[in-house]
């Protein structure tokens, strides 16, 4: 079919929908991402020219070049659609380059969602690819070339081979360690509680010991606890004082990158990369039926936390109408991006407050629903009215000895009808009290307790604190939490960060050699530069030079004085059946393995595998073991693979069903474990 203009998205996915948005005089095409990038296999960048980079076309994109040239030159005009931030433009830029077009042409086209009406009137006001945004993009992409390209060789020689070390990933790194020496540092204290179970009438509520003679006292040891508990005389209490207060819950603002991550971890218990694959899926399109293939939200990569006037007032008319008016928040406060945001588009949010996840429940697949609720519940809850609670603070006395009783309850629910919190707002009632009535006291309860060690970073802490210390944006977090899991520098355990001894050794020489690396204030300032380059207020390669100056000397410093490092191999606990020495643990590129100690001699390596002490319910001759998928993910085989292919997302138990003799197996269901039969006969009780 022939077409007057061409249009160059990133995706295919993307391609497929906006083509059925702009009709039959267009045709839409995919670069499948970027088509030029610096050389793998050198550093790429001149560093006696300026720091000019040497850019050629990506090893594989030679037919995808190739069609979009011909494409090309079909064309009468060229647009280029790809995404709405820095690396978008910088897309661009590189096919204006590779299609010989004029970067002074207005072919750029921007638009935050994939709907009919976003993307056409994106096509009624094209612009020229603007070049700070791209310089921007360009000063990171060199920065964290000479960075990588400079350290990781340095790790190679002194450390072992495949490591790697960068600007954000070092940081990161870094606070996992320093967070795990606070750990191992940490001295507990110990600590008391009193707690009273007291009634009125039939009511019963709870109180705690606050202190005495209305002063707050601590409770250190088991002395001071004897102390308080030798001046109870009896169950008698006299309320003393009672407090009331009407205390309002603003709604939350709508999702940046980063705080869906952390609500996506928090609520729906998804890893950061996932929210972002799933995100982008539902940002490129689906098929929801009459309406055809539509972006469902706004672009996913963003630190803005604003909202076009149209959404609003949408969501204005859609609470009003299913809420009620009450409800609708029409008075909006303006909110102040955090500092440093890149404000070139919204917050995320559905490209539709129409397209409910009620009525898109059976278009959209299990994850896709869980994440777009979670981000369409937040953006309504946004615009919604503050929740109201009406909180009463009671004071119990006898003796000089004061107990403190919290209640509240949700006088209305405003935003919370849409968005609870996770620590759930439920009622916390107490019974009607008046200054100088008497409760009784069911019993008084002392409990021991010591202080605990800060927590491990998970997925979600680690990202919101990288973003309070303006480390990294918005694209970076995912990758950057993929690549350390990936080199073995930390372990996810229970959903927390460990680092491993090969991560604490690359963080030492990196804070002892490379100090403005892992500098967080120093990355968050060139964060800052860079968003300067973007504004115009910046030229992007004095940036790089004053970085680089005192770095090289680093590097220097570094090559000289850093000593070999060996990295001892665990022992395996058996030896070698070839040659019958010993077997260990080594660290390798795709994980740990078995191999002898007698290498290169012998060469006998082995898989380490896990069993789980069932036998194979298919061959009955080989043992169920624990894999790995590619993404990661656990599943269970047969050892016996690949002469016996049984394999299984849920855990054998090595037991038959009661009702059908097939397999159980052990399933995880919200609230613990549950065995269940795999042709659904039988089900046991949650194993909490």
């Amino acid at each position: 079919m022939a077409f007057k203009y061409l249009v160059i998205v990133e995706s295919p996915a993307k391609a497929k929908t906006i083509e059925k948005y702009l009709g039959r005089n267009y045709k839409v095409v995919a670069s499948v991402g970027h088509v030029r990038d610096l050389p793998k296999s050198k550093m790429g960048v001149d560093f006696d020219n300026n720091f000019e980079p040497h850019y050629i076309s990506i090893r594989g994109k030679g037919d995808v070049i190739k069609n979009l040239k011909a494409q090309a030159k079909k064309a009468e005009k060229v647009y280029l659609a790809s995404d709405p931030d820095r690396e978008g433009e910088a897309i661009a830029w590189h096919l204006a380059y590779l299609l010989g077009l004029d970067l002074q042409d207005k072919n750029r086209v921007v638009f935050n969602e994939i709907t009919k009406d976003a993307v056409k009137a994106a096509f009624k006001n094209p612009r020229s690819i603007n070049l700070d945004l791209v310089d921007a993009q360009q000063a990171r992409r060199v920065l964290d070339r000479i960075v990588g390209y400079s350290i990781s060789p340095i790790l190679w020689k002194k450390v072992k081979k495949g490591l790697s070390a960068g600007r954000v990933q070092s940081i990161a790194l870094k606070l996992i360690i320093d967070r795990e020496q606070e750990i191992r540092d940490f001295i507990p204290e110990e600590y008391w509680s009193i707690d009273g179970n007291f009634k009125k009438g039939t009511k019963k509520f709870k109180a705690a010991f606050y202190g005495i003679n209305g002063k707050k006292e601590k409770l250190n040891n088991a002395e001071d606890v004897k102390k308080v508990m030798s001046l109870l005389k009896s169950a008698d209490y006299d309320v003393t004082k009672v407090e009331k207060k009407e205390r309002k819950k603003n709604a939350p603002l709508p999702f940046t990158t980063s705080s869906l991550q952390q609500e996506a971890a928090n609520r729906i218990n998804f890893r950061t990369r996932k929210t972002m694959m799933v995100a982008q899926q539902l940002y490129e399109g689906i098929h929801i039926g009459k309406e055809g293939t539509v972006g469902l939200i706004t672009y996913m990569r963003t630190d803005s936390t604003r909202i076009a006037d149209t959404a609003k007032a949408e969501a204005g008319n859609f609470i009003h109408d299913t809420y009620g008016e009450e409800f609708s928040s029409h008075r909006r406060q303006a909110v102040k991006n955090q500092k440093g945001a890149q404000d070139a588009h919204e917050a995320i949010r559905p490209s539709s407050v129409f397209h409910t996840p009620e009525k898109l429940s059976k278009v959209l697949d299990k994850d896709q629903l869980k994440l777009y609720t979670l981000i369409w519940n937040r953006f309504v809850a946004s615009q919604m009215t503050p929740a109201v609670m009406d909180t009463v603070k009671a004071t119990l006395a006898q003796n000089t000895v004061t107990f403190i009783a919290n209640g509240s309850v949700i006088k209305f629910p405003g935003y919370l009808k849409v968005y609870p919190e996770t620590t759930k707002d439920q009622d916390k009632n107490l019974p009607e009290l008046v200054v100088g009535e008497v409760v009784k006291a069911v019993d008084v309860e002392q409990n021991q307790h010591f202080t605990q060690p800060p927590a491990r970073f998970s997925e979600a802490t680690l990202i919101k604190t990288l973003e309070e210390n303006g480390v990294g944006r918005p694209s970076t977090y995912a990758p950057t939490l993929d690549t350390i899991q990936r080199r073995y520098y930390v372990k996810l355990a229970n959903k927390r960060f460990e680092p491993s001894e090969l991560g604490e050794i690359v963080n030492k020489l990196i804070v002892e050699f490379f100090p403005q690396i892992i500098d967080i204030k120093f990355t968050a300032d060139m964060e800052n530069d860079l968003d300067r380059v973007e504004e115009g207020l910046e030229e992007w390669k004095k940036v790089i030079d004053r970085f680089y100056q005192p770095f090289e000397k680093e590097l220097t410093d570094a090559e000289e004085k850093i000593e070999k490092i060996q990295i001892k191999d665990e022992p395996a606990g058996f030896d070698c059946e070839l040659c019958g020495s010993p077997m260990v643990i080594k660290l390798g590129r795709f994980g740990k393995f078995y191999a002898c100690s007698n290498f290169p001699d012998c060469r006998n390596t082995k898989a380490i595998v896990k069993e789980i002490g069932v036998t194979c319910p298919h061959c009955h001759e080989g043992q169920v073991i624990e894999r790995k998928s590619k993404k990661n993910r656990i599943f269970y085989g047969c050892s016996r693979y690949p002469d016996c292919d049984y394999t299984s997302w849920d855990k054998p138990t090595g037991r038959n069903c009661p009702v059908c003799q097939g397999e159980l197996v052990e399933k995880k269901v919200k609230g613990g474990k549950q065995v269940v039969c795999v042709n659904g006969d039988y089900e046991e009780k949650v194993q909490k």
